[in-house]
């Protein structure tokens, strides 16, 4: 959270408490979560519920400042873990147990000099990899 915090102050922006309540509950989680899962778990010491506007704000921003991923294929969110600086995220995603993994290995080293050679100017990349977990795919129970 510290590092999160640190982060934002770096880059000239505001750690408002809505978007640390909503890093926190991503941190939390350790797992994908919709933003309307996060809305049902956002009041905290007699805090009202936020409203979907001030959660969305606090994702786009959290996204923004590569602190949490978005992954597509869910329309879910889930805190950065290995590749904080990195434009590009990898996950792996079983389509079983709904666990996702993020591999991190930073494939910009290939894809982005491979786009920037066709004139194209990547800014980011995720690539999502689904299929089924080593527990999955060898039978044994989560």
């Amino acid at each position: 959270m510290e590092a999160a915090e640190r982060r934002c102050a770096v880059a000239g922006e505001r750690w408002t408490p809505s978007r640390r309540r909503t890093y926190e509950l991503l941190l939390q989680a350790g797992s994908p979560v919709k933003a309307y899962d996060l809305i049902s778990s956002y009041a905290h010491d007699g805090e009202p519920v936020a409203k979907p506007p001030t959660i969305y704000r606090a994702l786009e921003f959290l996204t923004a400042q590569g602190l949490v991923h978005r992954i597509e294929s869910m329309n879910a969110f889930l805190a950065c873990g290995s590749n904080p600086h990195g434009r590009s995220t990898e996950f792996l995603i079983c389509d079983c147990c709904g666990r996702v993994e993020e591999l991190g290995v930073g494939m910009d080293g290939a894809a982005f000099p491979a786009a920037s050679a066709r004139g194209f100017r990547p800014s980011r990349m995720v690539m999502e990899v689904h299929g089924a977990c080593v527990d999955c795919s060898s039978g044994q129970p989560n």
